[in-house]
């Protein structure tokens, strides 16, 4: 197969209306725009006017709700932790929460760090972290370490 063989994929062959080009191709003068008023003119910001009635985006319902006062929290797991551990060569006797915000394994402004109980952990580690859930603290001491939270 050749270049001069391939055929256009186009579906429409319909051209763009090239408005204003004169009173000859029907679209001249006024351009399809009708005579005077703001419509006519450029920089039109009429959009969602309903003449005086009152306009659909005010006659719906609000709806949703953000809450500002959210705390923001990143989880972390214990598959997250090996693959730091052994990674950024971290000692597992002192793994602190800080250290890991400023070694920047973790962005600081996501949030404070949550352990949850998701992988298996293969070391006793020692670990100071603001938030872990009940279940990640019972395997992290079945396993034989330690661990301190920051945020009661």
């Amino acid at each position: 197969m050749k270049i001069n063989q391939f055929k256009s994929t186009k579906t429409s062959n319909k051209k763009r209306k090239r408005v204003g080009r004169g009173s000859g191709s029907g679209l001249g003068k006024t351009a399809g725009r009708g005579v005077k008023g703001q419509k006519s003119r450029s920089g039109v910001s009429i959009n969602g006017f309903e003449g005086g009635q009152m306009p659909l985006y005010r006659r719906l319902p609000k709806r949703g709700f953000k809450n500002h006062f959210k705390k923001k929290i990143q989880n972390v797991s214990f598959d997250k932790l090996n693959i730091i551990v052994t990674k950024y060569k971290i000692k597992e006797d002192s793994i602190k929460e800080v250290d890991l915000f400023n070694m920047k394994i973790f962005n600081k402004s996501k949030g404070k760090l949550k352990l949850l109980n998701v992988g298996k952990i293969e070391k006793p580690i020692s670990l100071e972290i603001s938030y872990a859930s009940k279940e990640a603290i019972k395997s992290i001491e079945k396993a034989g370490g330690k661990i301190n939270i920051l945020e009661k």
